[in-house]
């Protein structure tokens, strides 16, 4: 191993920054320690630093949780840059019976536009089924072909106006500068990296002390899990794998791709629930009178109805957590829309930061779907020890949204500042304090493993969140989708 100094002020201010974000106190970041692989997760922009960092805080607030229910000192919490990229990746690394997953749809993906680029997200039959409306293209005529030709003619914002009309997904091209400009980007910016607040009054809920075994700090906690595609689901995937009885809702008329259910239902159970009925709406209420924590991953406000909003929750079950994830933030005009990863990064800018002027480009793993994951996942769990420790009350809530992740990576919104000065390799310098260890060797088959399941022989990546006396692997891997009772263990 190498000492690089550029390196440690990058993990060291990027960690601070998030975990400052959280409202965690500064002493417990010396618990936390990386180790630096400089070839893993390449990128122009610092997606390798930002990963360490969302990773980082989420180990050290799983740490800082398992301190406060055993009466111990913080454990050792470390952050390895090869377990993060595997993790970051891991709809990548799963084989189900040795078949590799589908990640993106034939119609998922950049097409060129009479003026740019627009990249269009149709991997749900729903999704492909409105892109094609928006377009006129009747599904018998639906070819890869045809949705080009209909998209070179029509001008980027045009075209993606047209799809969201319709309900599909589509984004326009922008550089960073043109994002700036967007009424959109003003509004994000105006957000803190993870919205926190407390809502209402009632009695402060205590966990009681763990038992002696692996140290799973969320054990007893009971998670109602409202979220679908990969950033939500990795949020509660991490939270199964420390212990909290995680019950993941869907509705029965929109299942989740296979695939993906695979890859982010480990350690979770599976169940529908009918909410437009009142089966279905009572069913709800008796999760609700049972469960410690509600996390969403639908546009701001389309769960209200349901009595689902941060304030109808902390009037109903006062003492909650409450954690929210959308794509474009829970303000602006775009607040209300669907989006996805790929869409955000190419309306962000950072699609024609990674790209080249003949075609754009895309970030090594899907980030801000992943980062924001173990953020949100921090958040809970941060949410908890304060529940544990100041004594007071309410519901907490914490919101956060893919575009402003996007924010931290560009530094359109922090600063380089957020990540030390250091971007990329770096070369300014640096107190020696700030040094950390650094390798080249990154092996992804290290991180992986082999599990039985009900869907059969499942290879996968492990989970880099990983701190002293705590587990390495989740308790049970994924099942069918939507099979389970919709009750609390």
């Amino acid at each position: 191993m190498t000492q690089l100094p550029s390196a440690g002020a990058e993990f060291r201010a990027g960690a601070a920054y998030a975990w400052a974000a959280l409202g965690g106190a500064p002493e417990p970041l010396a618990r936390l320690s990386p180790v630096v692989r400089d070839d893993t997760l390449a990128a122009r922009l610092p997606v390798r630093a930002l990963a360490r960092a969302c990773v980082g805080v989420c180990t050290l607030a799983a740490a800082e949780l398992a301190a406060l229910r055993t009466g111990g000192a913080v454990p050792h919490a470390r952050v390895d840059d090869g377990a993060v990229a595997a993790a970051f990746t891991s709809e990548r690394h799963l084989l189900v019976d040795r078949r590799a997953p589908v990640t993106f749809a034939p119609l998922s993906r950049f097409w060129r536009t009479a003026d740019g680029w627009v990249r269009t997200h149709a991997n749900y039959p729903h999704h492909r089924e409105r892109l094609l409306a928006a377009l006129g293209i009747p599904e018998s005529a639906a070819t890869v072909d045809a949705v080009a030709a209909r998209l070179a003619a029509l001008p980027g914002i045009e075209a993606e106006e047209a799809v969201y009309a319709a309900g599909g997904l589509a984004v326009a091209l922008r550089t960073p500068r043109e994002w700036a400009a967007h009424p959109q980007a003003a509004a994000v910016a105006g957000l803190p990296l993870v919205a926190r607040e407390r809502l209402g009054g009632g009695a402060p809920r205590a966990l009681p002390p763990l038992v002696d075994g692996p140290l799973l700090p969320a054990s007893g906690v009971r998670v109602l899990d409202l979220t679908r595609v990969i950033a939500g689901p990795v949020a509660t995937r991490t939270l199964a794998l420390l212990g909290a009885d995680v019950l993941r809702v869907d509705p029965p008329h929109c299942p989740e791709l296979p695939d993906q259910h695979a890859d982010t239902g480990f350690g979770k159970r599976s169940t529908t629930l009918d909410l437009g009925g009142r089966a279905g709406l009572r069913t709800l209420d008796e999760l609700l009178a049972g469960a410690d924590v509600v996390v969403t991953g639908y546009r701001p406000g389309a769960l209200d109805r349901f009595g689902l909003s941060p304030e109808a929750l902390a009037e109903r079950r006062p003492g909650l957590v409450v954690a929210q994830l959308s794509a474009w933030g829970a303000r602006g005009p775009w607040a209300h829309r669907r989006g996805f990863d790929s869409l955000v990064q190419v309306a962000t800018g950072i699609a024609a930061l990674e790209g080249s002027p003949e075609r754009p480009g895309a970030l090594p793993a899907q980030a801000l779907d992943h980062g924001t994951g173990y953020l949100l996942a921090a958040a809970v769990l941060r949410a908890l020890t304060e529940q544990g420790t100041d004594g007071a009350g309410g519901t907490r809530v914490a919101r956060l949204a893919l575009a402003r992740t996007a924010g931290w990576l560009t530094g359109t919104v922090d600063g380089d500042g957020a990540w030390g000065g250091a971007r990329g390799a770096g070369s300014a310098a640096h107190d020696p304090a700030d040094s950390c260890d650094v390798t080249t060797s990154y092996d992804p088959a290290d991180r992986l493993a082999h599990t039985d399941s009900p869907l059969g022989r499942l290879r996968h990546a492990l989970p880099p969140v990983t701190f002293t006396g705590g587990p390495v692997n989740w308790a049970r891997p994924p099942g069918p989708w939507g099979a389970d009772a919709p009750v609390w263990r």
